[in-house]
């Protein structure tokens, strides 16, 4: 027997299919949109429908934007010659709070994966070379997610960017601050000694 009304459960089931959204967390998200005004919803709505018609891949980094270049392209104090590769638009937000690099990035939207059927085509790898070929990239930093698929990434990636002279450096990997030794896994540890650097 049904809890809620089917209008009610589409609106559940919606929910359900964003990513981290559980039932209980998606039941408290259609009941807050139901207890809202209609304007708020309507506005609600109103957000996603006009992201979705508005925001399209800048053309140079396939970052997400309202504008083609993107800011982060279009800004003249931003270093264009140090690109860094990321596998999604978020690793971008996650770059940019640190608010140390001030280059430029390259959205590869995703990451090599033949489990998944996902080859060096499927993303913007063909992309990321044809900037380099203009002369003007000293250095790319390799920003893949530290899993194997990142891994493998990142020395695909490495193979193809060092035979024409451009600098490739990876960021280092290792224990997390406030983390400690015995509780790190041995990939981690790894890592952390292969990225040691003197002080």
């Amino acid at each position: 027997m049904a809890v809620f009304s089917p209008s009610i459960e589409k609106l559940i089931e919606s929910f359900e299919r964003l990513p981290s959204i559980g039932h209980k967390t998606a039941v408290r998200l259609a009941f807050h949109m139901l207890n809202s005004s209609e304007e708020e919803t309507n506005e609600f709505v109103s957000s996603i429908l006009n992201a979705k018609k508005n925001l399209k891949y800048c053309t140079k980094c396939y970052n997400i934007s309202d504008t083609d270049p993107c800011p982060i392209c279009a800004n003249p104090k931003r270093e264009q010659s140090i690109i860094c590769v990321v596998e999604d638009v978020k690793d971008i937000i996650a770059m940019e709070r640190t608010h140390e690099f001030k280059g430029v990035y390259h959205v590869l939207h995703g990451s090599i994966s033949p489990m998944n059927g996902i080859g060096p085509d499927d993303i913007k790898i063909k992309e990321l070379l044809s900037r380099l070929m203009d002369g003007q990239v000293k250095e790319v930093i390799l920003a893949t997610n530290p899993r194997v698929e990142g891994e493998a990434t990142a020395m695909y990636l490495a193979k193809l960017v060092k035979p024409l002279g451009i600098r490739v450096t990876r960021i280092a990997h290792g224990i997390p601050v406030g983390g400690d030794l015995e509780y790190t896994d041995e990939v981690t540890l790894m890592k952390a000694l292969e990225g040691r650097r003197e002080i």
